[in-house]
């Protein structure tokens, strides 16, 4: 057996081992709290509400247990089972050119991924969320998101790939230097047309009425020196009854978006506090921070495939005889999460700080006891279990749990 097949074999046990064990001390933890509200929870959820939000996250922990598993044979497959090498051999039967094989198998394997993702996701949409009352949405809805989705992917990710590929055949050795630019460039593009061109594809965005909620609203940007290209409620009811609010957009074409759901979920108070957060991300400069971040990270990564290109074991190794560029990217982009599973909590950890920052601003800007209880309903209504395992929470949450995060808004309550 190749050494590098079995250095990709060991970070792959290694990898969902961790991955498992999480999962396990994550469902068995929040059953162990299951027959009782946490002390700081007990006047404002009820019983029923936190045992609704246990089983929630244990049956959706399974889900996940049962998705990483189609994931490990599903990779497998494709490199050691050799997947990859039999999508290239396939479409370079037919004679095309260099780069519409190199398409065309990129986009074989990226369909059968597609597919073979869906039933779970159907199961989680129409069994899961419909049993625990959260689904609104139906099949048609459905495929028709699919389809959407799909066509996005021909018509924006298929010209980038093109051009990703011709970089990499054709400017020598700091190609990956050129491809970072190009994609960052496109990655800031992107973020900047999403609220105007591509969310309005699957949702429907109304500006928000002249009222109270929007007069309180305004003057909160007005206080924080917020300028927003509009404050819109989504029809995120059509799909799901989760409730949430964030800023998309860059530049001039910033928006506001409240999910009709939240707005019918808090008081005027609430969704101020919740918007005073998601101001503080931007007042504190975190997306600026991530945005810096991913870009670090994604050079990072395209030095290392530059470097893996000229090295012929890391094709043969993972069961590819095809020594493309395509399939170097196509390689690299299946194999990395393997290998730097250690940088998820991590990253986990600056989110969460993040998360810090911009209650602390909210708390500053709003009232924190109304930011408290938004949260809390919010927590109620989404079924977010207040009982996490530590450590699960420290690996995979972006978040801080409910506890962590009320305490430490209750400080702030104290000391204002």
């Amino acid at each position: 057996m190749h050494t590098f097949t079995v250095i990709f074999l060991i970070a792959l046990v290694f990898s969902y081992t961790i991955q498992f064990w999480l999962s396990i001390r994550q469902k068995s933890f929040v059953l162990s709290h299951r027959e009782a509200v946490p002390e700081a929870f007990k006047d404002t959820v009820a019983l029923d509400a936190h045992q609704k939000a246990a089983d929630y996250t244990v049956v959706k922990g399974k889900l996940g247990d049962v998705d990483s598993i189609i994931g490990i044979i599903f990779l497998l497959l494709l490199t050691l089972g050799g997947g990859i090498s039999l999508a290239f051999d396939f479409w370079t039967s037919f004679k095309l050119s260099p780069m519409m094989t190199d398409l065309a198998a990129v986009a074989t394997i990226f369909l059968v991924m597609t597919v073979v993702e869906m039933p779970t996701s159907l199961y989680g949409t129409f069994v899961i969320e419909e049993k625990f009352g959260f689904n609104k949405s139906t099949l048609a809805q459905f495929f028709k998101d699919q389809l959407i989705s799909l066509t996005l992917v021909m018509v924006i990710a298929t010209p980038i790939l093109a051009l990703l590929i011709w970089v990499m055949d054709s400017i020598g050795s700091l190609w990956w230097l050129y491809a970072w630019a190009i994609l960052m460039t496109i990655s800031l593009l992107m973020s900047w047309l999403f609220p105007t061109v591509i969310a309005p594809l699957f949702n429907k965005f109304t500006p928000m009425e002249e009222g109270s909620l929007k007069d309180r609203i305004q003057s909160l940007l007005n206080r924080c020196g917020f300028s927003s290209n509009g404050i819109y409620i989504m029809d995120g009811s059509k799909r799901s009854g989760h409730g949430n609010a964030y800023f998309t957009g860059l530049g001039n074409n910033k928006r506001i978006v409240f999910y009709d759901t939240l707005i019918e979920s808090l008081d005027d108070e609430e969704l101020e506090a919740v918007l005073a957060h998601e101001l503080g991300h931007f007042k504190c400069k975190h997306v600026i921070k991530m945005l810096i971040a991913s870009s670090i990270t994604t050079l990072c990564s395209f030095a290392v495939l530059g470097w893996l290109i000229t090295q012929d074991w890391f094709f043969s190794g993972l069961g590819v005889d095809t020594h493309s560029n395509a399939a170097a990217l196509l390689l690299f982009m299946l194999v990395s999460p393997v290998f730097t599973i250690f940088m998820q909590p991590i990253s986990a950890y600056f989110q969460r700080k993040f998360e810090f920052e911009a209650d602390d601003f909210a708390s500053q800007n709003a009232k924190p006891g109304k930011m408290i209880s938004g949260l809390v309903k919010l927590y109620e209504e989404n079924a977010s279990t207040l009982t996490p395992d530590p450590l699960f929470s420290a690996f995979h949450y972006s978040h801080p749990p409910a506890a962590i995060r009320i305490a430490h808004l209750e400080s702030k309550m104290q000391t204002a």
